[in-house]
């Protein structure tokens, strides 16, 4: 095996393991994955209207992944919560939210994109009311419908999402399909490697020819 291949192999070798564990190849929901899905929210004790909603949304499934966008406006003087200390403040009930979600998202290759502060009302408001004012924005990576569901499925989540609703006073959120995601971690990732590696091989070939060796 030459030094050349063998500097490159590595870095192949992570990108690989590392798109393979990033990318749902599992296509579609079939239909017997959609039954099972709804019988664990029915099971669940989740309303049925959500129910025929999150079915509607399996149904639909292309495979691939999708992002979400959530604009957030917290509650100043939320309720107190079965699970939670009494007067816990808005930020305290989304961090017991997001203790439970932040694992279970990575777990299954799911993270935030992108999480920001507003810091002026919203400068472009067409055909809706009461949705002047945000507090912030996040957007979150979902590898795929499937991984959505295994989440919201888990009986773990169950007591969980009252929290995020106790310290919420309006939110927005909606999934994407992207047609443009320049910060793709496998793009970047892949960018990296390519660039880190053809350094390594410059050094070590610059320094095995000046030593003589071929």
């Amino acid at each position: 095996m030459s030094m050349r291949l063998k500097i490159w192999l590595v870095p192949a070798l992570l990108y690989v393991l590392f798109f393979a564990w990033y990318t749902d190849f599992g296509g579609p929901l079939s239909d017997d994955e959609v039954d099972h899905y709804v019988a664990a929210m029915e099971n669940n004790g989740r309303p049925a209207e959500l129910v025929a909603f999150m079915k509607a949304f399996a149904k639909q499934d292309t495979g691939r992944q999708f992002l979400m966008v959530n604009n957030i406006d917290m509650n100043e003087n939320p309720p107190d919560v079965e699970g939670a200390e009494p007067g816990e403040s808005a930020a305290d009930l989304m961090g017991r939210y997001m203790a439970h979600m932040i694992p279970a998202l990575l777990a299954r290759a799911c993270h935030p994109v992108l999480m920001g502060s507003a810091v002026y009302p919203s400068m472009d408001l067409v055909g809706i009311e009461g949705a002047e004012n945000w507090d912030q924005a996040a957007l979150f990576r979902y590898k795929s419908r499937r991984a959505l569901l295994e989440i919201v499925t888990n009986p773990a989540f169950n007591g969980k999402h009252q929290f995020k609703t106790a310290a919420l006073e309006k939110t927005i959120a909606f999934p994407i399909e992207t047609s443009l995601y320049l910060s793709d971690p496998r793009l970047l990732l892949g960018l990296l490697l390519l660039a880190l590696t053809a350094l390594i091989e410059n050094i070590v070939m610059s320094r095995r020819q000046a030593t003589g060796h071929p």
